[in-house]
């Protein structure tokens, strides 16, 4: 249970205990956005909802990691954050505002942590089509600013944002984080990956 404090310590201890530490930790839990509703019209509850979600997951997997990490003097703590960090869009409620946070954590993390030989980084998509897509069947509508939208009109309509004129793939996010890891990127921390498609520009 990735917002139980204890489960994650129990786990991240139990990881370390069997593989003899932790060199990678990739937080991708999900957000429980509403999409569709008008910041205005939105409840609090709803509106704050995917920000502490996104960062209690994110602080407390981090942190177990960390303290494994720190040990070692060494270990990569990898986020996946989107576009709506960067870029306002209508309708999207506190996921913008999520993913912002979700990268300013990264950044204090890493401030915290480089020094005991940790980087923090997170990879920055757009929507993911495999991850919004139920096999075989359609998406319900979401709210962009224009009234609403099937999944499929809502794919076509991101995808005309980007230059690449496409999303984000699962596999490239999974090629990035492989990269974002490694030695080849032993030099990044506090920063992140741009896979947007080129909708926000570096």
């Amino acid at each position: 249970d990735a917002f139980d404090e204890v489960a994650v310590d129990e786990h991240a201890d139990a990881i370390a205990d069997r593989a003899g530490g932790i060199d990678v930790s990739f937080n991708a839990v999900g957000r429980g956005d509403i999409h569709g509703t008008p910041v205005v019209d939105m409840p609090f509850d709803d509106f704050v909802d995917p920000v502490m979600i996104a960062l209690r997951s994110q602080f407390l997997i981090s942190r177990a990691a960390a303290r494994h990490m720190t040990k070692r003097g060494s270990g990569v703590i990898l986020a996946i954050t989107a576009t709506t960090a960067r870029m306002a869009i209508p309708e999207v409620g506190g996921t913008g505002v999520a993913f912002d946070a979700l990268e300013s954590l990264c950044r204090q993390l890493a401030s915290e942590l480089g020094p005991k030989g940790v980087r923090v980084a997170w990879l920055q998509t757009t929507g993911i089509p495999e991850a919004l897509k139920d096999t075989g069947e359609s998406l319900p509508d979401y709210g962009t600013g224009t009234g609403g939208m099937s999944g499929e009109e809502l794919v076509a309509w991101m995808e005309r944002k980007t230059m690449l004129k496409r999303l984000t793939t699962l596999r490239e996010v999974g090629q990035a984080a492989a990269f974002m890891a490694s030695d080849y990127a032993s030099a990044m921390t506090g920063s992140g990956a741009n896979l947007s498609c080129g909708s926000v520009p570096g």
